[in-house]
């Protein structure tokens, strides 16, 4: 092991304040098309082809392309004709909109929103509460109403929620076996990700999304194959109406967005709905018990502070939420991936 004398301390945080810039990078490649062009294109391309074709700059293109060579995001070849550049296997997976496994809408939802709270991090800090009325102008006092501010940005926010599900959902569903439950309600399902992800692991099982009108508008126009049956709707605001009897609740990154009295609401009231010998399943980035890591986890407890009224939370703090609410045999399983699982029994 390493000694605190080996470390270069002076390096490490000019990496660390330089990071946004890493980020940054990736976002504007992604927004100006250049990982989709190279893989639509068939083969590698000069900066000045490709600056043509996206109608950059040639030299702003030539640097963040380079730029992107260095993230491992493009390989360079030096040929006769000049640099030729094509996208890695891992941007041609996740950073072409094509993919199934695109992560470019999450991209671009971080890159044009959540970027401009985290411009008032201090203030978040100071006050402890989100940025809205700094960063755009409008009322912080609902979270959801200010996140859903246009269709636009609604579209946005659920296009980027389904694509961690894409490369998160089955890890989470799969932490325990949900094959005894056969009516399961996802309670903010949005876009319908993970819903989808969960009747193709369980075939057997129907899923019913449970979210604001609007949402289950878009979901059904923009998401949800009018074809795939097991998979229903129900238009609500679940901490304001009647929550439906049924076997499994699934909250996914739900409860991180509201303060313990919050959350201990709304768990009561899944508890009432939900049938004897049915459960719930969370779905979060669990801090460590002592809260020193995961460091992904603790920048999202940060993205909750900039954006929502909740936090991120420990095992143990979600399996008090639960018990509280009259859940027992709760059980915590670590994926070893961005989400964990939590399930409690009624």
């Amino acid at each position: 092991m390493s000694s605190t004398e080996d470390l270069d301390y002076p390096q490490i945080i000019l990496q660390y304040s330089s990071g946004f810039l890493v980020s940054k990078v990736m976002f504007t490649a992604c927004e100006l098309g250049v990982f989709d062009l190279l893989l639509e294109s068939g083969e590698p391309l000069s900066s000045d082809a490709i600056a043509v074709r996206l109608g950059t700059s040639t030299t702003g293109m030539e640097r963040l392309l380079d730029a992107c060579v260095g993230l491992k995001l493009l390989t360079v070849e030096l040929t006769q004709e000049g640099a030729l550049y094509r996208n890695t296997e891992i941007s041609n997976i996740y950073l072409t909109k094509s993919s199934p496994k695109s992560q470019y809408h999450i991209m671009m939802y971080y890159s044009d929103t959540v970027y401009l709270c985290w411009h008032y991090l201090a203030d978040a800090v100071r006050e402890g509460r989100n940025q809205y009325e700094r960063a755009f102008g409008i009322s912080s006092k609902d979270p959801f109403g200010a996140m859903y501010r246009s269709e636009e940005e609604m579209l946005k926010f659920m296009a980027g929620q389904n694509s961690v599900w894409s490369i998160c959902g089955r890890d989470v569903l799969a932490a325990f076996d949900l094959s005894p439950f056969s009516h399961i309600y996802d309670l903010g399902g949005g876009g319908g990700a993970l819903a989808q992800e969960c009747v193709s692991l369980y075939p057997n099982s129907t899923v019913t999304i449970y979210d604001l009108s609007e949402v289950v508008q878009m979901a059904k126009e923009q998401f949800v194959p009018p074809e795939e049956h097991r998979i229903a709707f129900h238009e609500g605001d679940f901490f304001n109406d009647s929550i439906p009897e049924a076997e499994l609740y699934i909250l996914s990154k739900i409860l991180h967005d509201w303060d313990d009295d919050k959350c201990r609401q709304l768990l009561a009231k899944v508890y009432k709905a939900c049938k004897p010998g049915g459960g719930v399943l969370l779905v979060e980035s669990l801090l460590n018990e002592d809260k020193s890591g995961p460091l992904e986890t603790q920048l999202y407890s940060m993205n909750m502070l900039v954006q929502t009224e909740g936090k991120e939370r420990t095992a143990t703090e979600y399996s008090k939420l639960l018990e509280a609410a009259g859940f027992g045999e709760v059980q915590v399983k670590r994926t070893g991936k961005l989400y964990d699982a939590v399930l409690g029994r009624k």
